[in-house]
């Protein structure tokens, strides 16, 4: 039977069987591997116990190395068992985490680059400070993959002492070290991290590119706006959707008296683009984010950059968004229709239906009628005039008598 059908069958003892006794080394690397994956397995216990035994006394460097990645990959108790072992060390189930730490310390000094990878995910998912030095020395380690692993720990312990290493790593042959190096600055979040990701928006890595520009919106003023503007214009669309979502997270986080000027900036960049992977997040921001100051700013915005293939969807966002309870969210969302026109009356029905239906509430509707004094057409007024005469509500009698006096009065 083959390891696949074997993986597919869930058979651990089948699989621990060709681990321990296979002579293919290959099998017996791909074995573990595929062990690895059985995290929740009833036969966990075993599993582990044959793992431990390979990382231990295989011989083999490519077994070994897959035990031990196998072993991290299970999660929970599996590599700090292995790493109890390479230190002398028990851990019991009340274990102080310092004694984890220590022990996970010392395996960074590891022959194996895999333990020394397992070790430094050990530090980073217990969030242990005082590893922090212990993890920038690895900074220097030959192996790419453990570089890689010592900076997302350092990114998950978010301690600001990392910072000047973490920024040294920026300039890595490795990408994937580039990346993590970013991640960690942007989870540091200091003003020193944040600086040190500017220039990386022109990396020569899509992926590293990304990571910088979605750590761009935690600044607290309009520093990188010149490039975020910049990776609007970026060539994979995913930088430029990170972009637009940082760009909006930025306008929330900036001083009230800097975001008009910010936003004015951005628009004057987003209107030269007919790109629907920068119109596409700004609706999702609009329709999914749980920030007011987010969903103001995307609303006021999409009035004033919207594709055209994208158009109908931007509508039915900003009309939805009348009916939120945020009375600015709705004021916003009201301008932006009013500012996209309505060459093909798609807004004047939407909002005439709004103003039409007593089961909606009367501020919205007056919301819904002043939009329509702004674009609304003969229909609106005749429909309007007819209001005026039939509503029981003051605020949509009243607001029907601005917008009709808009579109030529009352006939």
């Amino acid at each position: 039977m083959s390891l696949y059908q074997l993986e597919r069958d869930g058979d651990a003892q089948e699989l621990i069987g060709v681990l321990r006794r296979s002579d293919n080394p290959e099998l017996r690397a791909r074995a573990a591997e595929m062990l690895g994956g059985f995290d929740d397995h009833d036969e966990r216990e075993d599993i582990v116990n044959a793992l431990i035994d390979m990382a231990n006394g295989d011989g083999t460097d490519a077994v070994t190395a897959a035990a031990v990645d196998a072993l991290d990959s299970l999660g929970g108790d599996a590599i700090e068992r292995l790493i109890a072992d390479a230190a002398g060390a028990t851990f019991d189930d009340d274990g102080a985490d310092w004694v984890k730490a220590r022990a996970f310390t010392r395996a960074l000094d590891a022959d194996l680059a895999e333990l020394r990878m397992a070790a430094a995910n050990g530090l980073g998912a217990l969030e242990h400070g005082d590893s922090v030095p212990d993890l920038v020395d690895c900074f220097d380690d030959p192996d790419p993959r453990v570089r890689a692993r010592a900076a997302r720990a350092c990114g998950l312990i978010s301690d600001p002492r990392a910072t000047d290493a973490l920024e040294g790593l920026l300039t890595d042959p490795s990408a994937t070290v580039r990346r993590e190096a970013a991640e960690a600055l942007g989870s540091i979040g200091n003003r020193q991290a944040l600086g040190a990701l500017l220039p990386l928006y022109e990396d020569g890595n899509e992926r590293v590119r990304r990571v910088a520009v979605g750590a761009f919106g935690n600044f607290g003023n309009e520093r990188p706006v010149e490039y975020l503007v910049e990776s609007l214009t970026d060539g994979s669309a995913a930088v430029r959707r990170t972009a637009v979502f940082s760009l909006v997270e930025l306008l929330a986080n900036v001083p009230t008296d800097k975001s008009h000027e910010i936003r004015e900036t951005v628009v004057e960049q987003l209107s030269e683009t007919d790109d629907r992977n920068v119109v596409l997040p700004l609706v999702e921001i609009l329709e999914e984010s749980t920030q007011a100051a987010q969903r103001r700013n995307t609303a006021w915005m999409l009035g004033r950059v919207t594709s055209q293939e994208e158009r109908d969807r931007v509508i039915e966002s900003l009309v939805d968004a009348l009916s939120d309870d945020d009375q600015m969210l709705r004021q916003f969302a009201a301008t932006s229709l009013a500012e996209l026109g309505d060459d093909d009356n798609m807004v004047e029905r939407r909002l005439l239906k709004i103003a039409q239906d007593d089961g909606v509430d009367p501020d919205v509707r007056g919301q819904a009628i002043f939009t329509l004094g702004k674009v609304g057409g003969e229909r609106s007024r005749k429909t309007l005039d007819k209001l005026i005469d039939e509503t029981e509500h003051d605020v949509v009698r009243k607001k029907a008598f601005s917008a009709i006096s808009k579109l030529g009065g009352r006939g």
